[in-house]
């Protein structure tokens, strides 16, 4: 027996509230915090500081032009460099840990579970912390390697890139294993054995089954690693010591010190632009954005 027309219209509008009830908070809280502030700052970015900092509403694009400068081109490259040497890093050190962590039993792989997601427990500063004891000219790791006479004399190693690529690199490693953890544990092991079976050597079989198989979880790390990183400025601040200076540091600056708003903004949507060409890039190549969380 066909539902009738009105009963088939009342549920289409039942349905139409529940959904309407469901994603409407989410919807409204994403307009309201997401999407506003990004068009405010939009708008912004096309206005002139006045004196003492106020935002005078006069169009130019003289923002814009700024970032064209040799100072400012310098920090967005350096920016990318180190995001993208964290990044690396995390992928090479994380794949294999996600591939230990998937064919483990499953109660020592919720034990290493437990020790990946500590990083994501700590106050960042706590963890900044014990890295500039750890990094220092009097730290752990100097007076370890004078002790065993690799070195004469204290390495800088604090207030360095390699200090702030260090810092990210721990802080950041959890979201690259995650995504890539569960691509792997997704993966058929019957057509690893089947590449076997047929004669291609494990490392074939690698780079021709595994690595695209798990592909999507790879992209997925690069993305959840990749854009914090370029952003991400109380690491630089405090291991980079003021060395190195990343879009991050500089949009912070040109909000506080600087109180040049306009400028602060057209960085930020610089920044805007990365992500949103990144995740486009993710999603071109076929990632699942349910992927990023």
């Amino acid at each position: 027996m066909k539902p009738t027309p009105h009963i088939s219209e009342k549920k289409s509008l039942k349905d139409r509230l529940s959904a309407i009830v469901l994603c409407g908070p989410m919807t409204a809280w994403s307009l309201l915090f997401i999407v506003v502030p990004i068009v405010i700052l939009a708008v912004m970015s096309f206005m002139t500081k006045g004196a003492l900092g106020v935002i005078v509403p006069k169009f130019t694009l003289a923002n814009y032009k700024a970032l064209g400068d040799k100072v400012y081109l310098n920090v967005i490259v350096q920016s990318l460099i180190i995001a993208g040497w964290t990044t690396g890093l995390t992928i090479l050190l994380g794949y294999p840990f996600a591939t230990a962590m998937a064919r483990m039993r499953a109660r020592t792989s919720g034990v290493m579970m437990v020790l990946l997601m500590i990083p994501m427990w700590v106050s960042g500063l706590v963890i900044i912390y014990s890295f500039v004891i750890l990094l220092n000219h009097s730290g752990i790791i100097n007076t370890f390697l004078m002790h065993i006479g690799l070195i004469k004399s204290p390495k800088s190693m604090l207030y360095t890139n390699f200090s702030v690529i260090c810092g990210m690199l721990y802080m950041f490693l959890p979201f690259a294993v995650l995504p890539m953890y569960s691509s792997i544990e997704k993966l058929d092991y019957n057509l690893v054995e089947a590449s076997q079976d047929l004669g291609a050597s494990p490392v074939r079989t690698f780079f021709k089954v595994t690595l695209p198989l798990t592909s999507p979880g790879i992209f997925a790390a690069v993305i959840l690693t990749f854009i914090p990183c370029v952003g991400y400025y109380m690491v630089t601040d405090m291991l980079g010591g003021g060395t190195s200076m990343l879009i991050g540091n500089l949009i912070d600056r040109q909000f506080t010190i600087a109180r040049n708003w306009p400028f602060g903004a057209a960085l930020s949507m610089v920044l805007a632009i990365v992500i949103f060409a990144m995740v486009g890039i993710y999603t071109k190549l076929g990632g699942n954005l349910d992927d990023l969380g």
